[in-house]
């Protein structure tokens, strides 16, 4: 689990952090293996024995106060006392992982309910034949290379949807494909269970033994003809011939067929939704007209108009997979609009992922769903964050559903060891952590969460007899106290300021104000947090004054150049400011593309974020010797840097660029035993998307791709190339911001 806080050290009172402009909150990466500084948990069993807190429910940690009858709760101070079991296991201390770490992992009984069920992992892939076979074949061999990843034991179904829903059985010798016709009305539901089609154990295939009958079976997979399509939905709406995509429907039918055995025949169920357009037939079809009647209103903000989901239909549905204990990750292969606004919901609040390729020829889909079912997850996780008394959570963002009675609560249906969330905090009085007396703050977080241990770990671990070649459930409690340092001073918070977490605060900021009030009020925001912390700086630091409330004595620093902390936001914020997440649709930002960002930015960790915003530019005197380890992404850099390779790497994207002047003896591509190649495939074993690589070579092949990401020179506005440098020029607004603010007085 790591946890990493905006400032290392705590404002002293509320105003101490109005006055420094610095976001304060944490980011929490639960799954972690590790801590932020490479720790792991200790590990032991007995969670349920854990002392709590009577009063703010707290566990039992290393800052408590402890003597032999009672303890005093770190967070809230209430004394309690010890019951006769926890007095005998504490006096053995070096026996009690909480007594030795304030980072702990401990095992939970697993209830009766648990060890009746089959804990088999159930992957069921929902494929779109209202596509082209180009969709098709790649939705093919991702599925092929997810065959490989599955564990043993698990079981897979396949289901096919366009204006009908088809289930196959791939048990028999050869596959076999049940088809429902999917009602062609808006509020229509399926007049047919699909237990009553195909019961559930047909459909569902061991994958050890089905494995090349799933193979055989994705094989007959056909895109439905535009004849078939158009006789089966008829007249459309004002006459218009609607598509055969009924995916709305097809969903809640797998999602309701699947939880009737939820927790029985399985504990987690995987649906993976590949979509190549959007959902044009029976209940949940999108209207995406308004993806050209976006400008119709002239009162309505263009980017603003595409944010907002059109129905609740995928948002209810989200709630129903949550229910059936199922995960939906959704696939989209596509260029047309598909109103993702909408579809998002499904996957997000689902504990799932969405992906969007805008076409299948260079797709790294089965790489990415290789990857993605690789790596190891938790699922049924319960997250809480605690404080000490001072201080509480305001706001918490990540993909997950809040908790409909306990505030405060998360649930995450499955999370993997990528998925991050993020808190900021408020205090609960004017006097903070000012008051005589005052501990230090505390912060705990609190993550319950199964997982599914395959038949060869549990026999590594001698837990196997009776059992054998079963999957195990384990529920484990996993617990993280951190105490933290509080600023005495203005000069001590901004000195320990982590920029890659303000960030990550400030993308899940803008975020949810773009989404309530559009891309421009998200801009605005951005932009004025910049200008209010750099005067608030420069009053600290006493680098600017106002005379007689007019003038200004000084001159602005807008480069923090007394805090190397600070040093790095500007450049953040205009990246960001550039970064299609927030730019104007009139430049050709897809509103779908702009969803996708959204999804996935709001669940990266801070270092990943900041690649993804900011990228990390290098560079290479050879391909076997780095040059410089950082430079700005402007064309001045490289071409004072004289090098002939650089290094680009986006987060999704890796990009190797030798310059035009570059020596021709030098190889291209890199070869695959060299220190750059070392480099890529390191970056790309740790992502949680497949990065794609490009290389170019400068004054032959279009070098575009790399150029874009050269945004200092950039106008911050879009307007392209100025004759002025973007970045520059963007200083020199926001010190006129800084003047007009300190000048209004506000």
């Amino acid at each position: 689990m790591a946890v990493r806080a905006t400032v290392s050290r705590f404002p002293i009172d509320a105003g101490a952090h109005e006055s420094s402009g610095i976001p304060w909150g944490v980011s929490v990466t639960p799954f972690a293996t590790k801590d932020e500084n490479g720790q792991s948990p200790v590990y032991g069993s007995d969670g349920e024995l854990l002392p709590r807190c009577e009063n703010c429910w707290a566990y039992f940690n290393t800052y408590c106060e402890l003597d032999q009858w009672s303890w005093n709760c770190a967070l809230c101070g209430n004394p309690q006392g010890l019951s006769s079991q926890a007095i005998a296991r504490y006096s053995h201390p070096e026996s009690c992982p909480e007594m030795m770490s304030s980072f702990v992992d401990l095992e939970l009984p697993v209830e009766e309910s648990d060890e009746a069920m089959q804990p088999r992992p159930v992957y069921v892939a929902a494929i779109d034949l209202s596509s082209s076979e180009e969709f098709l074949e790649l939705t093919k061999s991702a599925l092929l290379a997810s065959l490989e990843a599955l564990a043993p034991g698990s079981l897979f179904g396949l289901a096919a949807f366009s204006h009908k829903l088809g289930l196959y059985d791939v048990q028999g010798p050869i596959p076999v494909v049940k088809n429902v016709f999917i009602p062609p009305e808006t509020e229509g539901t399926f007049p047919i269970e699909l237990e009553d089609v195909m019961p559930l154990s047909q459909f569902l295939a061991p994958v050890e033994t089905c494995k090349d009958r799933i193979g055989s079976a994705l094989e007959t997979l056909r895109p439905t003809t535009s004849w078939e399509r158009t006789t089966a939905a008829g007249q459309g709406l004002e006459g218009v011939l609607m598509g055969g995509r009924g995916f709305g429907v097809a969903m809640e039918a797998i999602l309701n067929y699947l939880g009737s055995e939820y927790g029985s025949t399985f504990a987690l169920g995987r649906v993976f939704a590949f979509l190549s357009g959007p959902p044009d037939y029976g209940a949940g079809q999108l209207d995406t007209r308004r993806y050209g009647e976006q400008y119709a209103s002239k009162r309505e903000d263009a980017d603003r108009a595409l944010l907002p989901e059109q129905t609740p239909f995928y948002r209810d549905l989200a709630a129903v997979a949550v229910q059936a204990g199922v995960c939906v990750d959704i696939f989209a292969v596509t260029n047309e609009y598909t109103d993702l606004a909408s579809l998002k919901f499904l996957s997000v609040e689902s504990g799932g992922s969405l992906y969007l390729y805008s076409n299948a020829d260079d797709s790294t889909l089965p790489q990415d769903m290789y990857r993605m079912l690789s790596r190891p997850y938790a699922f049924g996780c319960v997250l809480r964050l605690r404080t000490s008394s001072e201080f509480k959570t305001g706001h918490s963002y990540g993909h997950f559903f809040p908790d409909p009675q306990y505030e405060n609560v998360q649930h995450i249906i499955c999370c993997d060891s990528y998925a991050t969330y993020a808190y900021d905090f408020e205090f609960e009085d004017t006097k903070g952590f000012a008051r005589h007396g005052s501990e230090p703050p505390i912060i705990q977080i609190a993550f319950q969460y199964t997982v599914v241990l395959p038949p060869e770990e549990l026999s590594d671990s001698g837990l196997v007899s009776s059992s054998r070649g079963k999957h195990s459930l384990k529920r484990r409690l996993r617990i993280r106290t951190l105490q933290c340092g509080v600023a005495q001073n203005i000069n001590e918070l901004y000195d320990s300021v982590d920029p890659e977490v303000v960030l990550s605060l400030l993308v899940h900021k803008v975020i949810l104000a773009s989404l309530e009030q559009g891309v421009r009020e998200g801009r605005m925001l951005l932009h004025d947090w910049l200008v209010i912390l750099t005067a608030q700086y420069n009053e600290a630091y006493k680098l600017v004054q106002l005379k007689n409330g007019s003038s200004v004595i000084g001159q602005v620093d807008v480069a923090f150049s007394q805090c190397p902390e600070l040093q790095s936001l500007p450049r953040l914020v205009f990246a960001l400011l550039r970064n299609p997440l927030l730019r104007f649709h009139e430049e050709g930002v897809h509103p779908d593309f702009r969803i996708y960002l959204q999804c996935l930015f709001s669940a990266l960790e801070p270092s990943s974020l900041h690649r993804a915003v900011y990228p990390v530019l290098t560079s290479y005197s050879t391909p076997d010797k780095q040059a410089y380890p950082r430079h700005s992404l402007s064309r001045a850099a490289l071409i004072t840097s004289g090098s002939p390779i650089f290094f680009l790497d986006a987060f999704t994207t890796l990009i190797v660029f030798y310059s035009s002047t570059a020596d021709p003896t030098l190889p291209f591509p890199p070869p695959h035993d060299c220190l750059l190649r070392t480099v890529i495939n390191k970056l790309k074993q740790e992502r949680c998307v497949t990065p794609k690589l490009i290389f170019i070579r400068g004054g032959k092949d279009d070098a575009t791709a790399f150029e874009n990401y050269l945004i200092e020179e950039q106008d911050v506005n879009g307007s392209g190339l100025t004759s002025v440098m973007g970045f520059v020029s963007f200083l020199e607004d926001v010190t006129q911001g800084v003047l007009e603010y300190m000048k209004s007085g506000i």
